[in-house]
């Protein structure tokens, strides 16, 4: 098996364990004390739903390396474009907000 064969068999199951991470530090975020009780949360809210997008692509990328599903590979196109159409949508409405304070 080559390297770059090795790797994409092995990127899937680092970025779950990066996801951890990930969910970890949202969890930080979303828990966090903030004394007036007026921060904007709604676009990494949308992040945060986009990053659960990311999970079940990741999932069945790992499903599919693993021949339990067999679901063709121009799949996790759509999966992209809604990650990027969320972030995309977070980023609009970052914009209005600060353009409204």
């Amino acid at each position: 098996m080559s390297l770059g064969a090795s790797l994409a068999q092995a990127a899937p199951l680092y970025n779950l364990g990066l996801v951890i991470i990930a969910l970890i530090l949202f969890y930080r975020l979303f828990t966090l004390n903030v004394r007036d009780r007026h921060a904007y949360l709604l676009p990494w809210k949308i992040i945060f739903a986009a990053l659960f997008i990311f999970i079940v692509e990741e999932i069945l990328t790992v499903l599919r390396g693993l021949d339990f599903v067999t679901i063709p590979i121009h799949i996790n196109g759509f999966f992209e474009v809604l990650i990027i159409g969320t972030f995309i949508y977070a980023l609009l409405l970052q914009k209005e907000h600060v353009k409204n304070l």
